[in-house]
């Protein structure tokens, strides 16, 4: 388990492909797929119609008529070399302050007991690591986030809530997330942000992308209800 020797690629259908850096959860891992992304993103190569990044593996959706499948073989290529070449660099941390428990973290209790840990305990585990946005998807501006403390680890709810309010901080086995509008969802929800994740009348709707790096702080309800 954990990184490939090398990248492997899978062919997506007729218009896509996807580069496969690994086969688990793992920091590493997704380090290497937000190199490749940030590179082929830079680049702006002709035919490349979107990139997608996952914890493990980047899509590539490209025009066949603009680029062909071995001229965007030669790309990546050229690509993973460069990444090797430079390394990363390290992204400034956002803020996102939660309210922990009560109404707005229903089952942070359940995830205390299950852990054999106080509720405060679940509350400094959890806010103070730094977390990378590994991924977006479920819905527009979720956030998918990992280096969640493993004594956290806690499996998803049996039975999955209809709906979730957004701004909802969860956890999900190894993951830890921040639901960004109203869905249905089957986390342990453990707090909330005031934060909005997805706004579609913002110039850009979106708020985190794959590669940011966040932390949470935490409030009380009456800083929750001002904001």
């Amino acid at each position: 388990m954990g990184a490939y020797p090398k990248p492997s690629i899978l062919v997506c259908g007729d218009t896509g492909i996807s580069v496969e850096f690994g086969n688990a959860i793992d920091r590493t891992v997704n380090e290497e797929v937000q190199r490749l992304f940030k590179t082929l993103k830079a680049r702006c190569c002709p035919g490349i119609l979107d990139l997608i990044p996952a914890y493990r593996s980047l899509c590539i959706h490209y025009d066949p008529w603009g680029c062909s499948y071995e001229k965007l073989l030669l790309v990546v290529e050229d690509c993973l070399c460069l990444t090797a070449e430079t390394g990363s660099s390290v992204a400034e941390v956002i803020e996102i302050p939660v309210c922990y428990g009560g109404e707005y973290g229903p089952d942070l209790t359940e995830v205390a007991a299950q852990h054999q840990l106080g509720i405060e305990e679940v509350i400094t585990l959890h806010s103070r690591e730094v977390y990378d946005v590994v991924m977006i998807g479920f819905t527009p501006g979720f956030a998918y986030l990992g280096g969640l403390d493993e004594r956290l680890f806690t499996p998803r709810k049996k039975q999955p809530r209809k709906s979730v309010p957004a701004g909802s901080v969860g956890i999900a086995d190894q993951q830890t997330g921040i639901y960004s509008i109203e869905s249905p969802g089957g986390w342990q929800l453990i707090g909330r942000t005031p934060v909005k994740l997805f706004d579609p009348e913002r110039t850009d709707p979106f708020l985190l992308k794959p590669g940011n790096r966040l932390r949470f702080r935490p409030i009380t309800r009456d800083e929750f209800e001002s904001d």
